[in-house]
């Protein structure tokens, strides 16, 4: 087993996943989360994540062995003496450098210091701190256990030496690796992804089609196992317009402006799976069972 510490602060979806990934790799990990709840969840879905991986060869630790190398805190103090520390915690600029700022006071002092953030250029979180050149960026994509690859990113300030190490962790989560040399806002992925879920959800304002048939549209037709409408639900309507909003306030590009029906559906509580509506409606155990009727 790898000795190394892996402080996870964000026990959402994402947090969870690298979590997950990080103990299946056989590391420690640290797992902060807003409340006792959320810890919980995180921790049911992840037994729940490795049970089926186990059951069908994928990993070979059983969800105890992978449960029992997680620990859930609930004070970010205690999440001292990390080497591999990642964020993944709300897409807000100020709450990002707030984490960052801590984390660089309690981790090892040759500690990577990672965001998951989808939009945000690193070297503006990494600005908080006192040591950019430790600083970049680790995006993976959801479902982090089932997904094959992440993204590192690193800003001016960060050093080669940083950067292959957050490379050879990454590789050590199984997950092939996209090198970002330019601090973009939205990197890779989702400067190419996001303005293709922008169009779709203007198709349905233009009621040019339906929310199953784009998403038929791209599952078939573009071999995606999830169309744009299903991926957004399981991460998250409110998730998807933070993100959009910080790369449209940090570009300026029409392409990323958050569409005013996606605005609407999150100002009514449709956030997808966790609040049973979203663009579908789903049942107490998450299944789905019909289209959502969109807000006026």
């Amino acid at each position: 087993m790898n000795s190394d510490l892996v402080v996870v602060v964000g026990a959402g979806l994402m947090g969870q996943g690298i979590a997950q990934c990080a103990a299946q790799a056989g590391y420690r990990v640290l797992l902060w989360g807003l409340s006792a709840q959320e810890l919980e969840r995180a921790l049911d879905n992840i037994a729940g994540s490795a049970t089926k991986l186990h059951a069908k060869g994928r990993i070979p630790d059983t969800s105890a062995a992978v449960l029992a190398r997680i620990t859930p805190v609930l004070d970010l103090e205690q999440c001292a003496g990390g080497d591999i520390c990642i964020e993944t915690v709300v897409e807000d600029l100020g709450v990002k450098q707030g984490v960052f700022r801590t984390l660089e006071r309690l981790a090892l002092p040759s500690a990577i210091l990672a965001s998951n953030t989808s939009t945000i250029p690193i070297g503006k979180i990494a600005a908080a701190t006192s040591c950019p050149q430790r600083c970049l960026g680790m995006h993976f994509t959801s479902p982090v256990p089932l997904m094959p690859v992440a993204e590192v990113i690193r800003s001016t300030a960060t050093t080669d030496a940083a950067f292959e190490r957050a490379v050879a962790f990454v590789r050590t989560l199984g997950k092939e690796v996209i090198h970002v040399h330019k601090d973009v806002a939205g990197f890779v992925f989702n400067r190419i992804n996001l303005p293709g879920n922008v169009e779709a959800i203007r198709l349905v304002e233009a009621k040019v089609a339906s929310v199953p048939d784009i998403d038929k549209a791209m599952r078939l037709g573009f071999g995606r196992p999830m169309g744009p409408f299903e991926t957004a639900d399981m991460v998250g309507l409110d998730t998807g317009f933070n993100a959009l909003a910080a790369l449209y306030a940090e570009t300026g590009e029409e392409k990323f402006r958050p569409p005013e029906l996606l605005r609407r559906k999150v100002a009514a509580g449709q956030l997808g799976r966790k609040s049973g509506c979203g663009w579908y409606v789903y049942d107490a155990a998450g299944s789905r069972t019909g289209v959502a009727e969109q807000p006026d």
